[in-house]
């Protein structure tokens, strides 16, 4: 009889977890609470594989806001700029934009679903 009450005390104790977890969700890390994600990025030529120098980063919390788009960083001599990317929970991922002040290079949009800070290679193609 204790083994049976023992069995149904944690089966009821694991249900009431599960609700627990289905009404609130998980725990998110910090990096997620503050709304800011730090991420490296590393921009070469498509054709070679050279780093990039002088590629602006910009980025935008919500997805395809062009108007909203605010300077990130530039790229250094070894094609490499760290940033800090704004985050909103809930949406698609930020929204960045990679353009040559000179233009050789075509601009490229993306947004990025795993904000882990990690570096992020960026390949661009020549301009027309």
């Amino acid at each position: 009889m204790k083994i049976l009450h023992r069995l149904l005390k944690g089966v009821s104790l694991t249900g009431a977890l599960f609700v627990f977890q289905a009404c609130y969700g998980t725990v998110r890390p910090p990096l997620y609470e503050a709304g800011q994600a730090p991420m490296t990025f590393s921009l070469v030529s498509h054709e070679d594989g050279k780093p990039l120098e002088g590629i602006r980063i910009q980025g935008s919390e919500f997805t395809g806001q062009y108007s909203s788009l605010r300077d990130l960083g530039v790229t250094g001599a070894d094609g490499s700029c760290q940033v800090t990317i704004p985050y909103v929970r809930n949406q698609e991922g930020p929204f960045l934009r990679f353009e040559d002040p000179e233009g050789a290079y075509a601009p490229k949009d993306t947004t990025l679903a795993d904000l882990r800070n990690r570096t992020i290679v960026i390949k661009l193609d020549r301009g027309l």
